[in-house]
């Protein structure tokens, strides 16, 4: 197989980036933008030593799961992959990608509920620590578009002198121009709309990357899902006068935007947000409500963009610690949203978080409950500081960032000795990496569920159930 061959090729899986996989040449070959069960005419555009990459020239057979695109910017902004395909075949390919990280890289073999052995049935099958882990079907997400309530939108100047706002195209920076994305609410495209006119007739300049000049980089806005509450983040280099009176004509467009910040970010970075904010009016924080809680989030606080969806997420986290008369910590726990979700039936809530202005915004959203307290600490110092001092929750929730716990957490996890852990993860395969150093100290993963908070896009959730062997 060379570069520019032309192959038919036959989908049969789908990889965790949602690309297609076919086999030719005793060679994988992946190809973006397929479905299992398409036949293709493929262009090889790269091959290495074991594997290959393609892409599409022609459809033979298309698969019985395609549907007709709906998004003109869908394979361009780096955003959503499964489009392409319906929403139950989405499903199963995010289900299946779960299953593949806890099979593959965790070493776990899963079962399913109607076929779990028990105990004194086919012994041999059964592992140290009691049964096969429960894998549960996935949940899926009752909308699968206008269900975020966060946009971080890039700007952009063209060639012929117009700004533009999108995303930007996958493994680059080059914005690519999206109107409408059809994953935010039509009233978020209004907003920026209006902000790239203000910022036309008021002359403030749009970053340019290259340069490393001009003044507005993102917008960013979040609203609250039952509030309807919206703070807009104007992301600058720099403060100019313009940007107060941006700030006054967005307010009195857009009742429901409830404060307008400026956030400085003056480096050359990869990073969206800077560290240094200025309120330019109303107030910082969204008033919203989470599993029947009130809570208040300020603009760094992490929030699920997909508050329905993640409602039945923190449901499942709840039934699987059995949270009544139980001392619970909270570990990376944000604004504190799912202790507190807890905290009715909960003896004690105890939560840690990093980032200071959640950890506020999680002591403000406690104020209903005298058994709830928050420390700013990272999580595996905070675990390790609260296993020294003696401190012996019944269940740990971990809510880890991308990259996972990290074994300095789990280790004071272990040290503490919880009966339960629940984890909530948004990768698969570092939730598996990490449930398998966990099970190699003393605890037996017994339930898996996937959950989709992300639909469209490659993202996928998932919460596990880890017990104690005794």
């Amino acid at each position: 197989m060379n570069k520019n061959d032309i192959i038919d090729l036959e989908i049969t899986a789908l990889t965790s980036e949602g690309s297609g996989i076919g086999r030719a040449d005793g060679m994988a070959v992946f190809v973006p933008f397929t479905a299992v069960g398409d036949v293709i005419s493929c262009r090889v555009v790269k091959v290495l030593k074991s594997y290959a990459y393609g892409r599409v020239e022609r459809i033979i057979t298309p698969s019985p799961d395609r549907v007709d695109n709906d998004c003109p910017a869908f394979g361009k902004c780096g955003g959503c992959v499964y489009r392409h395909i319906t929403y139950p075949a989405e499903l199963a390919a995010k289900e299946q990608i779960v299953r593949d990280a806890f099979e593959r890289l965790g070493g776990f073999s899963l079962s399913s509920a109607a076929s779990l052995p028990r105990f004194g049935e086919n012994p041999s099958d059964i592992p140290v620590g009691g049964l096969l882990p429960e894998f549960l079907q996935i949940c899926g997400s009752d909308n699968v578009d206008g269900y975020r309530n966060k946009l971080q939108m890039p700007l952009a100047k063209t060639d012929g002198g117009d700004i533009v706002s999108g995303f930007f195209s996958e493994r680059s920076h080059r914005v690519v121009p999206v109107e409408h994305c059809r994953l935010q609410p039509e009233r978020f495209s209004e907003m920026v709309g209006f902000i790239k006119e203000a910022l036309r007739e008021l002359k403030i300049s749009v970053y340019n990357e290259s340069t490393h000049e001009g003044v507005l980089r993102h917008i960013f806005l979040r609203r609250g899902h039952y509030s309807g509450e919206v703070c807009a983040v104007l992301v600058a280099r720099r403060k100019t006068p313009e940007m107060t009176k941006l700030a006054a004509a967005l307010t009195k467009r857009f009742p429901e935007i409830t404060g307008v910040v400026l956030n400085i970010n003056p480096d050359r970075t990869n990073v969206i947000l800077g560290e240094r904010d200025i309120l330019l009016s109303g107030r910082a924080e969204i008033r919203d409500e989470m599993s029947g809680v009130k809570v208040e989030i300020s603009p760094k606080s992490f929030y699920q963009v997909n508050t329905p969806a993640a409602e039945k997420l923190y449901g499942q986290a709840a039934e699987f610690a059995e949270p009544r008369g139980k001392t619970i910590l909270d570990l990376y726990c944000g604004a504190g949203t799912i202790g507190l979700s807890m905290a009715n039936e909960a003896k004690k809530i105890i939560g840690a978080e990093i980032v200071p202005e959640a950890v506020e915004n999680a002591k403000r959203n406690a104020r209903g409950f005298s058994n709830a307290e928050f420390i700013c600490a990272d999580a595996s110092k905070a675990a390790e500081e609260l296993a020294e001092k003696g401190i012996s929750p019944d269940v740990i929730v971990l809510d880890p960032p991308r990259k996972g716990c990290g074994e300095e957490t789990l280790s004071a996890c272990v040290k503490m000795s919880p009966k339960r852990i629940v984890m909530i993860s948004c990768n698969p395969a570092t939730a598996a990496r990490d449930c398998k150093f966990l099970a190699a100290n003393g605890y037996a993963v017994e339930r898996i569920r996937a959950f989709d908070l992300f639909p469209r896009t490659r993202h996928v959730e998932c919460v596990v159930l880890i017990t104690k062997i005794h």
